[in-house]
């Protein structure tokens, strides 16, 4: 089992030393979380908590999360960092990959990009990009992404995305690995048809085995079963070793781990009382 940090929604001042604090304790990676804009007026609900409410984020900070991986990237040298989920289809894929090629080089290929389409209308508004076609859209750029990164001439047409042949420079010394967040059965879907993973946003034990096993029979069908695949989730069942071993069972590569309940409105915390439960869980868990 690998863990990672949650760093993210809470003063931009935490972050970097968040970072380096997670990093020494032993953790394997960080985890940030992405969102562009609290819209005033919205009638889209929110899917990962139980009411479909929206009001928990108004207000709180979200510094856009590739800038997060960056300034954390420069102050660390050897943990990993995931986004947790990047709204990639509500942005323009080409620029998005230069900036993902950019992180990879300068941070030794430490970098994991978490992508999904937004669950808010609102956000393809606010980005002036159409609500319609939204899913063939991510995966086209998913290719577009993966293309670029291949350091030759690469141009593309598709149903949504027209794009002439151009080639990016530097590109890293791997392939970025891509991983799909969401539970609804198209994102579960399109983790096994061309996912390096999948990302799940918080699920109770009987319901991650429901979805892992889902994805299992997917990639079967799909004939991508062979192929390494990384499984995040979130870490309520982490507190103890025997839910650690229970999500193991399960599948699950990676646990991320979090000491605030945003959903329910928690304050955040100071940022020596973060550090100090940072490590206990490290004493706890991940070194021992």
């Amino acid at each position: 089992m690998r863990f990672s940090y949650q760093v993210g929604m809470c003063d931009a001042s935490h972050y970097l030393p968040l970072a380096k604090a997670a990093e020494a304790a032993g953790y394997h990676g960080i985890t940030i979380p992405d969102s562009i804009c609290y819209p005033r007026e919205a009638t889209s609900s929110y899917p990962y908590n139980k009411d479909g409410s929206r009001e928990f984020l108004e207000s709180v900070p979200f510094v856009e999360s590739l800038i997060g991986v960056t300034a954390m990237a420069a102050v660390t040298e050897t943990i990993e960092f995931a986004t947790f989920v990047y709204k990639l289809a509500v942005r323009q894929v080409p620029l998005v990959a230069k900036q993902v090629q950019g992180i990879q080089v300068l941070s030794n290929n430490r970098f994991i990009f978490g992508v999904g389409i937004s669950p808010w209308e609102e956000d393809f508004a606010v980005c002036a990009v159409p609500w319609e076609k939204r899913g063939q859209r991510l995966d086209e750029q998913i290719e577009i992404f993966r293309g670029l990164e291949k350091g030759d001439f690469f141009g593309y047409e598709g149903q949504v995305h027209q794009m002439p042949a151009n080639k990016m420079c530097p590109v890293p010394s791997r392939p970025t690995p891509i991983l799909i967040g969401g539970h609804a059965e198209p994102a579960l879907r399109r983790a096994a048809r061309i996912g390096d993973g999948w990302m799940c946003a918080g699920a109770d034990l009987a319901q991650l085995e429901a979805y892992i096993g889902r994805i299992e029979r997917l990639r079967e069908e799909y004939g991508t079963a062979g192929k390494p695949f990384r499984i995040f989730t979130t870490g309520q069942d982490a507190f103890t070793r025997e839910g650690i071993q229970k999500l193991e069972a399960l599948g699950v590569t990676d646990v991320i781990i979090g000491f605030r309940n945003v959903y329910e409105m928690e304050p955040d915390r100071p940022l020596d009382e973060k550090i100090a439960m940072l490590e206990w869980y490290a004493g706890e868990f991940i070194r021992s």
